[in-house]
């Protein structure tokens, strides 16, 4: 049953579309956060240091990558929804091959199989959001696939923890963590199963000449009279635009690319999937054993979703800047907090769980959800595709120095030290937002691509 608003939207249909195409997020947060709890047990199988634990966790970004960099001009050509579906597949794919191997090498293979998928997914789930999403409403509804990100990294906290805890350390260690990655697979046929029920972005469509279409999806979104509107605009920005990479070095969507990329980069320097995927040798550090730190890592998941449904409620009342500006500030905070307990011992106590639980608060409420959606709104329609992926292979790339170097920097220059520099990177993050990012609360994206070639109209004419 359709629900329709004063205004004429179909938020019902256009909510049902986006849940479906979020599942993709949480693909993504199961399948980066499941190396958590697997991790401790092939380290002891396999007889890994810190620098082939570091590979074993990072391999995956290097398949996100790939699949980032790929997915824009692929979509681009082929479709946002035919993309989803081969994410999909290549996740199923990797999580069976994750959970076989006889070697580590055949592990970091399918790792890199399912990365290639993730990078998709993580790619395309917020710009095809974007695109069917009316502006009244696009924050929040983008913002599903980040709450589906950490639906998936909560869920995959519990599974680690059941799964552990049902055979001896023998078995965790010859078995359990097969079962975790292995059980991934679930998700990824469901995810291809409901794909085949939404439609094709309808800014898509019309870039194809596919105008018929694209008013029939626009129409179930917002009803014939304002479809017939909004296709209007699509076309004249379209028509107004060259479908050529060099539009984004114009001045004015020069920023547009700097934001983007930058934003993506802070994302992941900042420290917040350090804490995601090592989250149990990080409490170890502190002197929790093995089972409480396994709990400790599940109350920081639960703290990660709760903030994350706050920032669905925030999004599109505050803003997208005020948010960055204010989770930046506690993120410094916390982290500095979080340092100095390591440099002066006192790590027994509630105060490192405390302050790392307001870090991912801060991050949840923040630079979770809204760089992703900034990365969907900023760019042009006709290189939207390739503009994100751009963006996005620049945070894969962060995350991958991140989540490699992380145990090497606990092993060399301390927990101290580490944390500090995410500090500090925090604030960096801090005085970007400020001097930069724009305000694109409540704008279409038509409204928005419009913005960035004013500023390049007035920039050529100084």
């Amino acid at each position: 049953m359709s629900t329709r608003q004063t205004d004429g939207t179909n938020l019902g249909f256009v909510t049902l579309v986006s849940v479906v195409a979020a599942i993709g997020g949480l693909l993504f947060g199961y399948d980066t956060a499941v190396i958590s709890g697997a991790i401790v047990f092939m380290q002891q199988k396999f007889h890994l240091g810190p620098g082939m634990q570091g590979w074993a966790v990072s391999c995956l970004m290097i398949g996100a990558i790939v699949g980032a960099g790929c997915a824009g001009v692929l979509s681009d050509r082929f479709g946002r929804k035919k993309m989803l579906v081969i994410a999909g597949i290549l996740f199923a794919l990797g999580s069976i091959g994750s959970a076989l191997p006889a070697t580590i090498s055949q592990f970091v293979i399918a790792r890199i199989i399912g990365g290639v998928g993730i990078g998709i997914s993580s790619t395309l789930v917020p710009l095809y959001i974007a695109e069917i999403a009316p502006a009244k409403h696009r924050g929040s509804l983008v913002s599903l696939n980040q709450l589906a990100v950490v639906i998936g990294i909560s869920t995959i906290y519990f599974v680690n923890m059941w799964v552990a805890n049902l055979g001896t350390l023998a078995w965790d260690i010859s078995s359990a963590w097969r079962w975790m990655f292995g059980l991934g697979v679930v998700p990824g046929c469901i995810f291809i199963f409901l794909l085949l029920f939404v439609p094709e972005s309808p800014r898509w469509l019309e870039k194809q000449g596919m105008g018929d279409r694209a008013l029939r999806v626009l129409a179930r979104i917002n009803g014939t009279n304002r479809a017939e509107a909004e296709l209007s605009e699509i076309r004249s920005t379209l028509q107004s635009e060259s479908g050529h990479i060099g539009l984004l070095f114009k001045p004015g969507f020069r920023v547009a690319l700097l934001v983007g990329i930058v934003l993506a980069i802070l994302q992941q320097v900042t420290g917040i999937n350090a804490i995601m995927y090592y989250a149990p040798e990080i409490f170890k550090q502190t002197g929790a054993g093995t089972n409480a730190s396994l709990i400790e890592t599940v109350i920081t998941g639960a703290d990660n979703l709760v903030f994350t449904l706050v920032s669905l409620w925030l999004i599109d009342r505050v803003g997208r800047k005020v948010l960055l500006l204010i989770g930046s500030a506690v993120m410094t905070i916390s982290l500095a907090v979080v340092g100095y307990a390591f440099h002066t011992g006192q790590t027994a106590g509630p105060l490192v769980l405390v302050f790392i639980l307001l870090f991912v608060a801060a991050f949840a409420v923040s630079f979770g959800p809204i760089v992703w959606l900034v990365m969907a709104e900023i760019f042009p329609t006709r290189i939207r595709g390739r503009a994100t992926a751009i963006a996005s292979v620049a945070l894969w790339a962060a995350d991958y120095a991140v989540s490699q170097s992380f145990p090497v920097l606990l092993n060399s220059v301390g927990a101290t030290s580490t944390f500090w520099t995410f500090g500090i990177l925090s604030l960096v993050a801090f005085v970007f937002t400020l001097a930069l990012v724009p305000e694109t609360k409540g704008k279409s994206l038509e409204e928005i691509e419009r913005s960035w070639g004013s500023k390049s109209l007035r920039s050529a004419a100084k």
